[in-house]
């Protein structure tokens, strides 16, 4: 199983809209890179839900429940998108300020490419974050 995470703006979708909802798709992701990294999603795979811009903080973990498939909303056809549902909140969120002050994330993603809006995250990367959010699976 492979980890990753994944950002939102709150005001545009919000880790409470998605536990509201049960399952989303995610979709208009138009960075090749963000892209690859949806095609390489099974379902099973666990992602941190990242509150991008307001909050700015890993809030919950979601799991990939359908893998890559075309988004309509492309109308030339070169991106996809996968569906999540919830997963758990974490106990504690962990603050992006956090992650840059830990010695054991200095090259996670989220630092090292901090515009890239999907992004894996190595399995000791995932459990460190799951430890500073007080969360176990």
């Amino acid at each position: 199983m492979a980890h990753w995470l994944m950002k939102s703006e709150p005001f545009k979708y919000s880790w409470d809209q998605l536990v509201k909802d049960g399952r989303t798709h995610w979709d208009g992701v138009r960075n090749y890179q963000a892209a690859n990294n949806l095609k390489a999603m099974k379902v099973g795979d666990l992602a941190f839900f990242y509150h991008s811009n307001e909050g700015v903080e890993i809030v919950g973990i979601a799991k990939i429940v359908k893998e890559y498939y075309p988004d309509p909303s492309d109308p030339a056809g070169k991106f996809g998108m996968v569906d999540v549902a919830p997963v758990k909140k974490l106990v504690k969120p962990v603050p992006l300020k956090a992650i840059k002050e830990d010695p054991r994330l200095t090259d996670i993603a989220l630092v090292r490419q901090s515009r890239l809006s999907v992004q894996p995250v190595s399995d000791e990367h995932w459990n460190v974050l799951l430890e500073m959010g007080e969360t176990s699976l």
